[in-house]
């Protein structure tokens, strides 16, 4: 039996893909979170056989869930299932150890043999988002990418800081970086450049 973990923020998708798989006889779905904290709680409980999860969710997303994962519990597979086909973020998920990255317009036959192939050891990617996976270079640091994620979600200087614990000044300097090296001329344009990249 293959033992699945779900994360999705959106409930709908989320109960509806769980029974899908519970559909199938060899797979259960023993958790399913609506973020990606929850999902870390339920693998750290359930240690499942293999998570399934969006990327842009609230909490932990997707690739920093897969990043955590990769660290904690290295025997765990993870498969990302997005409606992001973008380069930059196919890139990232490779880097983070994901075993598969599928969008959400899969067939759901194809979705389940994917699971099945990865639990085999193998690695399953959209074939056409593979071809493209490397095909622009992410320029920004992890401290600029998190620093412009929140300055995207409207926070301040100083709110920033105080989630990150830095100073207001070092803040500043992460953001003129993040926004010079995307060649924009404010935090609103640099985070639209690098959303649409998939570099957040």
């Amino acid at each position: 039996m293959i033992r699945i973990v779900l994360a999705e923020d959106q409930t709908l998708l989320l109960g509806a893909l769980g029974s899908l798989l519970d559909l199938e006889d060899d797979f259960e779905v023993v958790g399913r979170a609506g973020d990606g904290d929850q999902a870390r709680s339920l693998i750290d409980d359930q240690r499942p056989d293999l998570v399934i999860s969006d990327i842009d969710m609230p909490g932990l997303t997707g690739l920093e869930l897969a990043d955590w994962l990769r660290r904690t519990h290295p025997g765990i597979k993870m498969l990302i299932l997005t409606t992001f086909a973008r380069p930059g973020y196919l890139r990232r998920a490779l880097e983070a150890g994901v075993a598969g990255y599928l969008l959400k317009d899969t067939p759901a036959e194809q979705l389940a043999g994917a699971v099945r192939r990865i639990l085999r050891g193998e690695r399953v990617i959209d074939p056409d988002l593979a071809l493209t996976a490397f095909d622009a270079s992410d320029p920004l640091t992890t401290r600029e990418r998190q620093v412009l994620r929140l300055a995207g979600e409207g926070c301040s200087n100083a709110e920033i800081g105080k989630r990150l614990h830095l100073a207001e000044g070092t803040v500043r300097n992460y953001l003129s970086e993040a926004i010079g090296k995307l060649g924009a001329e404010n935090r609103v344009e640099a985070h639209r450049i690098a959303r649409d990249q998939g570099w957040l």
